[in-house]
């Protein structure tokens, strides 16, 4: 065979080797927990779910009966056995998701392995099939030490184009299987912040608890009067959380029962915890980026101007995708188009203003869910400066941006994409830490008045 002959027949062999590797089934990685051990952790898990039960069903118990100093401590006692029978489970999970995460990294990076030398050898066949269709056959013939080897050389082109076309289906294999890994391992992660995040608020929860139990424990039996005092004083606390006014944008504000009220009637279909729908329309009424509130005053060109300050904005509201449906929307709920505040334009994102009522929705955006808002509040026109239905647009929003699926990260990711969009992941990431900072404070209260 020729020296061309046999450098064909050497690049072939490279490249059957590199196939073969991919093809090959990957190594046994090592486990991170024995079997064994995932036994003990199941056992401990099932365990702990029959201790939850039993407790709740103390809490339950004693939540039929008559309040009393007796009664209230031990329904206390029940929810802190619970709440860290609950900590004990998550963190059950927590060691559980480290071991499959540890082994989903594995078969990541030997997945990327592979793909890089598949795309190697990839790259190697082609240069070699490159350099022989650019040889001219005339050439290849000359440098042919006989007419054997020739045709060696011919086959060899034949057996390079198989070789190729078995890279190219072999490597889409593994690109399709790294980004199944990938995924997987994304949710493993996203599951263990979610159980993490239950295991702190939780604590929170204990801690709060307790200082309930050491007030009553604080009260003998004879100290009816003081009791009753406790009872009067949380009593109180609870008419001030549900008279506490949402200071909403561009609407009259209403209490924290009424919009609590609102958000658990919409969670009935959305799914999406109404802590976190308050935390946002508290977002939205303080957020405070807007220039101010705007009127819109040409619907050609969709220039305003402020509402107090008279100042022209030239954004105010997009006039192809926005003013025609908020003139419509203006002529069925019978307000003037230019006399109803919508937000203004933000200078420094250099888009259009009019947002719409709490939920700052635009024209747009609300026409998608109009139908559905209407429908959920039985109105024949969903009003956007109405809080039920601004309180059902923000609950079904979320729930189609996936905060209806709960945890940390799901409702922290809606938020984010609430207020950003497709820009969510930078853009977005502040806004919905300030969020998920007030779902908890909004829970803590949601609690405390389910508990009375």
């Amino acid at each position: 065979m020729s020296p061309r002959g046999r450098w064909f027949f050497v690049g072939l062999l490279v490249a059957g080797a590199a196939l073969v590797y991919l093809q090959a089934p990957a190594p046994a990685r090592a486990q991170d927990l024995t079997p064994a051990q995932r036994a003990a952790l199941q056992a401990q898990y099932d365990e702990l779910q029959v201790e939850i039960a039993q407790w709740q069903k103390v809490i339950d118990d004693t939540n039929t009966k008559k309040k009393s100093l007796t009664g209230d401590v031990s329904a206390l006692t029940a929810q802190i056995k619970k709440a860290q029978a609950e900590i004990d489970q998550r963190n059950v999970v927590i060691t559980q998701l480290q071991s499959e995460i540890s082994q989903k990294t594995k078969a990541v990076q030997t997945l990327e392995t592979k793909l890089q030398l598949g795309k190697d050898s990839l790259a190697k066949l082609l240069r070699d099939k490159n350099e022989i269709e650019t040889t001219p056959l005339v050439v290849i013939a000359l440098s042919s030490g006989s007419l054997s080897d020739f045709f060696d050389s011919i086959s060899t082109i034949d057996t390079i184009d198989s070789a190729l076309q078995d890279h190219f289906d072999t490597l889409r294999g593994i690109e399709t299987q790294t980004q199944k890994e990938k995924d997987a391992l994304s949710a493993q992660q996203n599951a263990q912040v979610d159980a993490r995040y239950q295991v702190q608020t939780t604590q929170q929860q204990i801690n709060q608890n307790k200082q309930q139990k050491a007030q009553l424990l604080a009260i003998t039996t004879n100290e009816e009067a003081q009791y009753k005092k406790v009872l009067a004083a949380n009593q109180a606390k609870a008419a001030a959380i549900r008279a506490a006014l949402f200071p909403l944008r561009d609407a009259a504000a209403i209490e924290f029962g009424t919009a609590l009220q609102y958000a658990q009637v919409a969670q009935k279909t959305t799914g999406v915890d109404p802590a976190l729908v308050l935390a946002i329309l508290t977002q939205e009424s303080n957020l405070g980026q807007n220039v101010g509130q705007c009127y819109l005053i040409n619907d050609t060109t969709g220039a305003g101007a402020g509402k107090n300050s008279g100042t022209p904005f030239a954004k105010v509201m997009n006039p192809t995708r926005d003013v025609p449906i908020f003139l419509t929307l203006a002529n069925s709920l019978g307000f003037d188009p230019h006399a109803q505040v919508v937000s203004c334009p933000i200078a420094s994102a250099g888009g259009w203003g009019g947002a719409m009522g709490p939920s700052q929705f635009i024209p747009s955006t609300w026409a998608l869910y109009a139908g559905r808002i209407a429908s959920a509040d039985s109105v024949s026109t969903a009003n956007p400066w109405n809080p039920q239905d601004a309180i059902t647009a923000m609950s079904v929003y979320l729930g189609d941006l996936g905060a209806g699926v709960g945890g940390y990260t799901a409702e922290h990711t809606a938020a984010a994409k609430y207020y950003a969009g497709g820009n969510w992941a930078s853009a977005g990431k502040t806004y919905a830490n300030q969020v998920m900072a007030k779902v908890s404070s909004i829970q803590s209260n949601i609690d405390f008045l389910n508990n009375l």
